[in-house]
């Protein structure tokens, strides 16, 4: 018999005990909520009942912790993250767990790299890579001012308060922020925001953020992301630039009689045996370009949910 909500919240850690850390961090959450909604609720309803045989109750209706971990497993396999499988890969069970699929890409090297232009996740990962410049301005720029105000008014009665809205926003941000990487990258990140107790003051509850490592580290990750977005930007920006600078030599030249490079008061033109190299070179260019970008999308992902899921 479970006994209090901690204890059942530490079975369904166990149970799904392998499982993603965003997953078991949204179905501790969500069960904490309800049990804890529940429990009140019953206790303020009739305040003599005895809290072991309210939540024994509340248990039933809800589910073991077994039956909710078997739960989420389902709704998780049925659901996954967007760009996670490519449809060309074959898909084989591995023995003697046939529910766990092994992804094997049986293409040819050239078709597995130029296919990459086939590949929702590497856009998805474009995509980020590039507007990680503008939210890495906006999450620096939140973080300092946020703790120079409210670090700087804590010796008024106003600085708390202020403190305490600062960090709710970081968790804010950070779901938000982890809403964009699972949208983009690909990587299974918290889905619902963490659950904060209604049962408690609003001391036990300031302290509970300053105290958490979710709080500190999804700060750090807000900080680090400017130098991350600035780099990013400025390899791919550089990196596809040059690739689309290569492979239109023939257009600037032949159409609009613009040199290869200038060196006043000279323009040097590319040679005609020498165009085609050109344009395959910037074709291979911005192939590699794409493989890079997929390949960091996936390491930023991994980098996001070490910092910003709680489990």
């Amino acid at each position: 018999m479970i006994n209090n909500i901690e204890e059942y919240l530490s079975r369904l850690r166990q149970e799904l005990s392998g499982s993603d850390r965003a997953t078991v961090q949204d179905a501790l959450s969500d069960a904490e909520e309800y049990l804890r909604t529940a429990l009140g609720s019953a206790v303020e309803t009739n305040p003599s009942v005895v809290p072991g045989e309210a939540l024994a109750d509340i248990i039933s209706r809800y589910g073991s912790p077994g039956e909710v971990a078997a739960a989420y497993k389902e709704i998780e396999s049925r659901t996954p993250p967007a760009f996670t499988r490519p449809a060309y890969k074959e898909i084989q069970p591995v023995t003697p767990t046939p529910a766990t699929p092994v992804i094997v890409d049986r293409r040819p090297f050239y078709a597995q790299f130029f296919g990459i232009f086939a590949e929702p996740k590497a856009w998805g990962a474009l995509l980020y890579l590039i507007f990680s410049l503008g939210t890495g301005i906006i999450y620096f720029t939140w973080v300092v001012t946020g703790l120079s105000v409210s670090g700087g008014l804590l010796v008024l009665i106003i600085g708390l308060p202020l403190a305490a809205l600062f960090l709710l926003s970081v968790r804010g941000i950070a779901l938000v922020e982890g809403r964009i990487v699972e949208a983009l990258l690909g990587v299974r990140m918290p889905r619902r925001p963490l659950f904060s107790r209604t049962d408690i003051g609003w001391w036990q509850k300031i302290k509970g953020m300053i105290f958490a490592r979710h709080t500190w580290t999804a700060m750090v990750y807000m900080v680090l992301q400017l130098p991350l977005g600035i780099l990013y930007f400025t390899v791919v920006i550089s990196l596809v630039s040059a690739s689309i600078w290569l492979i239109g030599r023939p257009v600037w030249e032949l159409a609009f009689d613009f040199p290869a490079f200038i060196v006043p008061p000279y323009g040097y033109y590319t040679a005609a045996w020498a165009m085609p190299l050109v344009v395959i070179g910037g074709i291979l260019l911005i192939t590699a370009t794409m493989h890079l970008v997929r390949i960091t999308g996936k390491g930023h992902g991994m980098f996001a949910k070490v910092m910003l899921v709680k489990e």
